[in-house]
Formats: C-alpha cells, sequence, structure tokens
C-alpha cells in the first residue's frame, strides 16, 4: 500500500448513478436501445454527396439579394 494513497472516494454523483444502476438493472439496455432508435443510423453516402454538391453558396452579406443592387 503506497504511503501517498488516499481512501476510496466516489462523488455524491457517482454514488447516485450506482444507487440508480442497482435499483434498475435494465436501465443501461434500455438506454442502448433508445439510441439506437434516434442516433444510430446508416448513412446513405450517394444522397449525402448529392445534397452537399446541391447547396448554394451563402452571399457575403445574406440580407442583400441580387435584385437590390440597382
Amino acid at each position: 500500500m503506497s504511503f501517498f494513497r488516499r481512501p476510496d472516494y466516489q462523488s455524491d454523483t457517482t454514488q447516485f448513478i450506482e444507487q440508480l444502476k442497482a435499483g434498475k438493472p435494465g436501465l443501461e439496455q434500455s438506454q442502448r436501445q433508445g439510441r439506437a432508435l434516434l442516433w444510430d443510423k446508416q448513412i446513405d453516402r450517394e444522397f449525402q454527396a448529392k445534397a452537399e454538391a446541391a447547396r448554394v453558396p451563402q452571399q457575403p452579406y445574406v440580407y442583400q439579394t441580387g435584385s437590390d443592387l440597382a
């Protein structure tokens, strides 16, 4: 044992999360399912390339239109 070793410390937040996980054993699995539903999507690279190619460049001053130059 090291002379400089501190006693094991857990913050209040860590203790809360550990208690929550112990109280609800299926919590992590339901979080993974929610993430898969909303975020883990397959990207259509062909559609993404077409969308980027169709992008119109923004004017330097966004509130000025081409017809106001006269």
